[in-house]
């Protein structure tokens, strides 16, 4: 896999597209969770998606772990930085009249934390900011079908960006194009990515 678009779409062709949705953490912002970690503090079985686990536990027992994965997740959100390109990304399709919202598993504050921090709150307007406590979370298509309502917009012209196989999925069942970010360059999810770029920088580049 070399540092271009999997499937050769040039960044002029990419940009062409007018509803864009993004991950948040890892995508627009520098990865900083270590979800292993997280995990282990709240003692839930290791490799399993977080949400889902406590989904799973009584309101009893999930309740206080909640609470306190709102609390790990604010103490992220308030030291996040913009990914690479992630300003100048969305500048970009802004002035080129594009719709951008952000779909998370985060909540609600915790996107606007980071948001802040990062510097990017000024492009996006509050009901393009979708969090698990708007919609279903990812990979359920849930939150892309209903920015894509707000829009009036097909998912044939849309593109969901994100780092992890939740959004790819998520992008698919929703019937969008998956752009897939992995720094990393592994690209162990490329399979269900439609793209993939090692970093927003390389949308830019004409």
């Amino acid at each position: 896999m070399s540092n271009s678009l999997k499937n050769q779409v040039s960044p002029t062709e990419l940009l062409s597209y007018n509803h864009w949705i993004f991950d948040m953490d890892g995508t627009l912002t520098i990865a900083q969770h270590d979800f292993d970690a997280i995990r282990d503090e709240l003692g839930l079985p290791v490799g399993l998606p977080i949400l889902e686990s406590l989904d799973k536990l009584s309101d009893e027992e999930s309740a206080p772990l909640h609470v306190r994965l709102n609390q790990i997740e604010l103490d992220i959100a308030g030291d996040s930085k913009a990914a690479e390109g992630a300003q100048e990304l969305l500048e970009t399709l802004l002035s080129n009249g594009a719709n951008i919202g952000i779909l998370t598993r985060n909540n609600k504050i915790n996107i606007d934390v980071t948001l802040k921090a990062a510097g990017l709150a000024d492009y996006f307007t509050e009901e393009n900011l979708l969090s698990r406590d708007c919609a279903k979370p990812k990979p359920a298509p849930d939150g892309i079908l209903q920015l894509l309502n707000q829009w009036g917009a097909s998912s044939k012209d849309a593109i969901m960006v994100g780092d992890h196989l939740h959004d790819l999925q998520t992008g698919k069942a929703a019937g969008t194009q998956t752009l897939y970010v992995d720094p990393s360059g592994d690209f162990i999810f490329k399979k269900d990515a439609d793209m993939c770029i090692h970093q927003l920088t390389e949308l830019l580049k004409k």
